[in-house]
């Protein structure tokens, strides 16, 4: 396990005294169940029940559960809380895409991000308040680590993303602007919001766990995706143990310009990344690694660079998105030039990957990729010991 994946602890109370119930496995709510009196043969049931209000018909009440006893519904009331996080902001950008800042239970914020389309809906979310890494092209690498998210505040953020959007049963959006008319509104789920998820393995593990659950949530794993910067040891790891589609933070084809651009290759350069990659299992034409790279004009642009880029992840089953740079304020780089963009990407294509230009989405509400930023402080070390990890 990385240095930075602490050990797991108790969820956090309210100041009541109450735990959430989001973010808990079956086994995990079994054991809550249990030390509420609930007998072990009986908990199973309890548990099947409690999942469906929670991740199927999206209670945010305990009254609403009309099949528990009126009695227990009160015990489990005075005991949890099925909470969400607080929306601090939400902004509906020109293009239908919307950004929520969410407040957490210590005060710390996160930002999320949904991007509709016409027949689908994709939900960015995070996995850290703030990012142990410094990608200089990047927005949120400008703001040190906070903490690690813990299972329940990264469900926590599809949780209220579905509330808004009202994608529960029988739920309508509040406000339907840009929502594809789908009968589920968030189909897709990335790992590409604040934070490097693999070092957070275990929580974001178990959160995509409880997200892919077919009786809840039932977001498939070919629908999940998690981008890593490259923290090489945890990919095969992933891939045992999740199972979800990968995308990697490639943005340059020479270590000595990785390493500015994103200062992790220094650890773990190129090849050793590349040959995690093909060592990733489930790897096939059907499921492919995604390369992301983002144009930057004048740094990682020319067609030596495209070339040099089919060269390196030869025989990698990819797909590679170019991503034309999302500007931030004192942001150190520009955009590529559009035509440069098409010159690079025919290279790509004509070596037979598909090379997608992803279309910016968000830029005037700065929801964007790599645009992402919350004001929560850094913590000492002593202090974000003391949180729940």
């Amino acid at each position: 396990m990385c240095a930075l994946s602490l050990a797991k602890k108790a969820p956090p109370q309210q100041a009541d005294g109450r735990e959430p119930l989001i973010g808990l496995d079956r086994l995990e709510l079994a054991a809550k169940l249990e030390q509420l009196g609930v007998p072990e043969r009986q908990a199973r049931m309890r548990v099947g029940q409690l999942w469906n209000w929670l991740y199927v018909r999206g209670a945010t009440d305990f009254a609403r559960m009309t099949n528990i006893a009126k009695e227990f519904r009160a015990e489990l009331a005075g005991a949890f809380t099925l909470d969400r996080p607080e929306i601090v902001t939400e902004q509906v950008s020109s293009d239908g895409t919307r950004k929520w800042l969410l407040r957490l239970r210590d005060g710390k914020e996160v930002e999320t991000v949904y991007i509709p389309e016409e027949d689908r809906g994709t939900l960015c979310i995070s996995s850290q308040v703030g990012c142990t890494l410094t990608c200089s092209f990047c927005h949120t690498g400008t703001q040190k680590l906070v903490r690690n998210l813990t299972p329940a505040e990264i469900v926590g953020q599809i949780m209220i993303a579905r509330d808004r959007l009202g994608d529960w049963p029988g739920a309508a959006a509040e406000d339907p602007r840009g929502i594809p008319d789908t009968e589920r509104k968030i189909t897709n789920v990335v790992l590409m919001g604040m934070g490097e998820p693999l070092y957070n393995f275990d929580h974001v593990r178990d959160a995509m766990a409880i997200a892919a659950d077919g009786e809840g949530l039932s977001v498939s794993k070919r629908r999940i995706t998690l981008s890593t910067s490259g923290v090489v040891p945890e990919i095969p790891r992933w891939g045992t143990e999740a199972g979800t589609m990968l995308a990697i933070s490639l943005h340059a084809v020479r270590d000595e310009l990785r390493d500015q651009l994103v200062p992790i290759n220094k650890k773990w350069p190129i090849k050793d990344l590349l040959d995690a990659c093909r060592a990733y299992p489930g790897l096939s034409n059907a499921k492919r690694i995604t390369f992301e790279y983002v144009m930057l004009k004048g740094v990682n642009d020319s067609i030596a660079d495209a070339k040099e880029l089919v060269r390196l992840l030869a025989k990698i089953p990819a797909k590679i998105n170019l991503i034309p740079f999302n500007p931030w304020p004192s942001a150190p780089y520009e955009c590529s030039d559009w035509e440069q963009i098409e010159k690079f990407g025919e290279v790509v294509n004509r070596a037979g990957y598909a090379s997608p230009v992803r279309s910016p989405r968000g830029r005037d509400i700065m929801a964007a990729c790599g645009q992402l930023k919350s004001a929560s402080v850094k913590l000492r070390a002593s202090e974000r010991l003391a949180l729940p990890t």
